[in-house]
């Protein structure tokens, strides 16, 4: 099985990273092909609105002049999606809403691409406002029809330097505890892929 935890944030290495790689430890050590990818250091643009994505249907964004089709990719292929985000004014990086959206909007115009995958937000944040970051994450998911798994607490870490997170042993337990909640999850939605409906997309 495939995970692909994806850093939202333009600091290489610092809290979010850590705690992605975190989560993504016990899925290593269960078999999965786990792999870890960096947006914030590099320009995304937001979604257009252009609907391109409704005509084509191919799993794509229309907008070339970046890297955001080789993330879809990436996510259309993985069986569990783990974004992480630093919290900017109680928001999530500029990077991490155009992910958001853009990888929304691609999976609505193709039948709900993204419906039955594991969605999982992971949050870091020097004090407050991770909530709010985390519920943004959740919200693309939860209307994708993906499945939410929770953990012990809130996803999420405090921290301010490259890190600190280290030193929060609650984040670091509930990071480990996901991650196999992921695993866990992800074998028995595998064992049991007949007893699992899917989820309609239409709303109808």
């Amino acid at each position: 099985m495939k995970a692909i935890a994806i850093n939202g944030s333009p600091r290489k290495g610092g809290n979010t990273e850590i705690m992605l790689r975190k989560v993504l430890q016990p899925l290593e050590e269960s078999g999965w092909a786990a792999e870890l990818q960096q947006i914030g250091s590099q320009p995304l643009r937001g979604c257009m609105a252009c609907f391109k994505c409704f005509e084509l249907r191919n799993l794509r964004c229309t907008v070339q002049k970046d890297a955001m089709n080789d993330y879809l990719q990436k996510i259309f292929e993985a069986d569990a999606v783990i974004l992480g985000s630093p919290t900017y004014f109680a928001d999530v990086s500029a990077e991490m809403k155009a992910l958001l959206d853009r990888c929304g909007m691609v999976s609505f115009a193709n039948g709900g691409a993204l419906k039955g995958k594991i969605g999982v937000a992971v949050v870091a944040s020097r004090r407050g406002g991770a909530t709010h970051v985390f519920d943004t994450i959740n919200h693309m998911f939860l209307m994708s029809s993906m499945i939410v798994p929770g953990s012990i607490y809130w996803n999420m870490g405090m921290g301010l330097e490259k890190g600190d997170v280290l030193k929060d042993d609650e984040a670091m337990r509930n990071m480990n505890h996901l991650g196999q909640t992921i695993a866990w999850l992800g074998t028995a939605i595998a064992a049991s892929p007949d007893k699992i409906p899917t989820p309609p997309i239409s709303g109808v």
